[in-house]
């Protein structure tokens, strides 16, 4: 996923309110949007090294959004809402190796009243359900680790996806890293216990999990590399 024009560099101040940030760009302080309303634990240090999208629309109140940061010398990119489109991206381009080639690729498909999956392929006949999780947790250099909260909808998705195999489905959870350099991936039991346990059930009924890691600069942030997972 290309960004629609070149990102610009700044330097962290603050982050309040979830949705705001304050970034020192230039000889100016500019506020941006925050478009992850998540912990985003261990990323907010003032004095990061941050990259703003600037917006043209009249109708935005603010000028800039918050695309990626700069923490323990490596980017990480924060804009939740980027992460389908890269997985789109990745679907359409044949980057995710355990489902390339496929028939047709839906966004945003119900599966039930209660709940919508990320995507739907089909490939050959088989019906597929995935889902997307974004990933900006790093504790050590070469392993990315979800989730950075408690998140009961994550477990939530979990039990769901775990359900969809029952009805005939193929499920599919990805783990979408957009840090720089990881090797690794775990699930983050000390965070989210309860989550570290639906996990686990999921795998055993059958879920398959992936976690890739993207490419990420200035100019793009695109799927690059499969990662090992390496707890549960």
């Amino acid at each position: 996923m290309k960004f629609t024009k070149s990102l610009l560099k700044g330097k962290l101040i603050k982050r309040y309110k979830r949705f705001f940030v304050d970034v020192q760009l230039n000889k100016e302080t500019v506020t941006a949007h925050c478009p992850n309303t998540g912990s985003m634990k261990g990323l907010l240090d003032e004095g990061n090294e941050v990259y703003l999208l600037k917006n043209d629309d009249p109708k935005r109140k603010l000028k800039y959004g918050l695309e990626i940061i700069k923490a323990k010398n490596n980017l990480v990119g924060v804009n939740t809402h980027m992460a389908n489109k890269i997985v789109n991206h990745g679907l359409s381009n044949n980057l995710i190796k355990e489902l390339n080639k496929n028939d047709s690729i839906k966004s945003e498909v119900f599966y039930n009243k209660e709940t919508r999956f990320d995507f739907l392929v089909e490939k050959n006949k088989q019906k597929n359900f995935i889902e997307v999780k974004n990933v900006t947790l790093f504790r050590d250099k070469k392993t990315a680790e979800f989730p950075d909260a408690i998140t009961t909808r994550g477990s939530k998705h979990l039990l769901t996806l775990i359900d969809a195999i029952k009805k005939g489905y193929k499920t599919y959870l990805i783990f979408l890293v957009q840090i720089q350099n990881m090797e690794y991936f775990k699930i983050a039991k000390d965070i989210d216990d309860e989550y570290h346990k639906n996990y686990l059930k999921a795998k055993k009924a059958g879920v398959n999990f992936l976690a890739y890691r993207c490419k990420i600069n200035s100019k793009e942030i695109l799927i690059e590399k499969k990662l090992k997972i390496i707890n549960g």
